[in-house]
């Protein structure tokens, strides 16, 4: 199919596709605990139905241990010289949060005034638009795509995915040779991204207690060792003058890819006027190919109740994100180990280590690979760049462990300004639209290119 015809069908789509994606987006599908489970079973009932819609004819529903239940569909090759894609995406959303912060109704999908149009709900873009782009490509083809296709949209991705381990366990149905895991999007909107790189993650607590019970401060203070100035004094350790990460043993490479100018992530943090960023080397060695420690959570005295006593407990939980090449116990291990050598005072800590989730960078020299970059300069009209994400996605690894040959390849119809997880989460139609005729694309060349290669013959007529 000639670009030109492909986007004029993906256009004729659109009305379609933004109906299905508001429908999809109204249903407050939350896996987290103290949700009720119906909305669940209503997102992956309406999934069924869309890809029903579409053509395809295998559809399971795959209902593991303590989860909401995926949806698995199959579609065959078309001829035996064709690929298998395999296509990810997940139906559920993260809590709409603080509803007084929100313009509109978290789930009641709105227009926003972006250039392009948009949409604005909780997950209508992580990562029910990407639900909406795989239909999408589905529905160019007629649900007879030029390659074998099998898709998994699961319901709890944002609290504990089955995925991060299970695909290993049943690997011929993952079987593929190339997987599109839809679960992001690009840097910007209009500029077409693949990403390439995850990083790490992993939890420690620390604590310290000092006394049996809080003793006045005006008459033990100064002698007494105060708990949460022990605290205070290790974390201080992990970052130098300059704010990088100070342990030793953490991984930290340059970034060469794509990235984010200054003046951009600063307003995606909200940073406040005039404070400085902290740590020194590209933004990429920060987010991306380089380890950050963040203090997520403290065990202490609130100013508000604050008695004038010395603190006799206090507690820290860190959360540690690593290069995405470093062995996840490795790089837990090396916090662990740099906390435990410390003796603030002279008082030694308790280090109790959390867990992990592994990194992931992708190789990018095969052609399925080929095939996307291609796929995304027609669909955005521009090259595509390939930047690291500082989240961590551990089903990845799982799935490319039940596929090892596979390519893995990551990109989808969110940017880098949609608000995933925060109020006032949005996806751009424009997005969307270009998503679809990319997915679309790089199936068609991909097969082709996987024919070129293989000398195996095409359908025939």
């Amino acid at each position: 199919m000639e670009i030109g015809t492909l986007e004029g069908t993906v256009d004729g789509l659109m009305d379609g596709l933004r109906a299905d994606l508001e429908r999809l987006a109204a249903i407050p599908s939350i896996a987290f605990p103290g949700f009720p489970p119906e909305p669940l079973e209503q997102a992956h009932d309406l999934v069924v139905e869309l890809l029903r819609g579409a053509g395809v004819e295998h559809i399971e529903r795959l209902d593991l241990p303590d989860t909401a239940p995926a949806v698995y569909a199959y579609i065959p090759p078309p001829d035996p010289g064709a690929p298998t894609v395999l296509l990810y995406g997940h139906y559920d959303v993260q809590p709409p949060g603080d509803e007084s912060s929100w313009l509109s109704p978290p789930f009641v999908p709105t227009p926003t005034d972006d250039p392009g149009g948009g949409l604005r709900a909780r997950g209508i873009a992580d990562d029910k638009s990407n639900v909406i782009a795989h239909l999408g490509m589905l529905r160019v083809f007629g649900g007879r795509p030029p390659v074998g296709i099998k898709m998994i949209i699961e319901g709890q991705e944002e609290y504990g995915s089955p995925f991060d381990d299970y695909p290993p366990t049943d690997p011929e149905r993952f079987a593929c040779d190339a997987m599109v895991i839809a679960d992001l999007g690009n840097l910007r909107p209009g500029t077409p991204t693949l990403t390439t790189g995850l990083r790490g993650a992993a939890e420690v607590v620390v604590e310290v207690r000092t006394l049996e019970e809080p003793r006045h401060s005006g008459e033990f203070g100064g002698a007494a060792p105060d708990a949460l100035l022990v605290l205070l004094r290790a974390l201080a350790t992990l970052h130098d003058d300059k704010g990088d990460v100070a342990v030793p043993g953490l991984r930290r490479d340059e970034w060469s890819g794509a990235g984010y100018t200054e003046d951009e992530f600063r307003s995606l943090a909200g940073v406040q006027d005039g404070l400085p960023l902290i740590g020194s080397g590209g933004l990429g060695e920060r987010l991306w190919s380089g380890p950050a420690i963040t203090v997520i959570g403290l065990d202490a005295p609130s100013v508000e109740h604050a008695a004038s006593a010395v603190v006799p407990y206090a507690r820290a939980k860190l959360n540690l994100r690593f290069h995405p090449l470093q062995d996840p116990k490795d790089a837990r291990d090396k916090l662990v180990e740099h906390l435990r050598a410390q003796r603030p005072f002279g008082i030694e800590l308790t280090v109790t280590p959390g867990d992990t989730g592994p990194g992931y960078e992708a190789a990018t020299g095969g052609p399925a690979y080929e095939a996307a970059r291609s796929a995304l300069r027609k669909a955005w009209g521009k090259e595509a760049g390939y930047v690291a994400t500082g989240g961590s996605i551990p089903l990845v690894n799982g799935l490319a462990q039940a596929a090892p040959g596979a390519e893995v390849l990551l990109f989808g119809a969110q940017d880098g300004m949609c608000n995933l997880h925060a109020p006032n989460e949005r996806v751009l139609l424009s997005e969307l639209r270009n998503t679809v005729v990319a997915m679309a694309a790089f199936v068609t060349e991909y097969a082709e290119d996987f024919r070129g290669r293989t000398g195996a013959p095409g359908a025939t007529s």
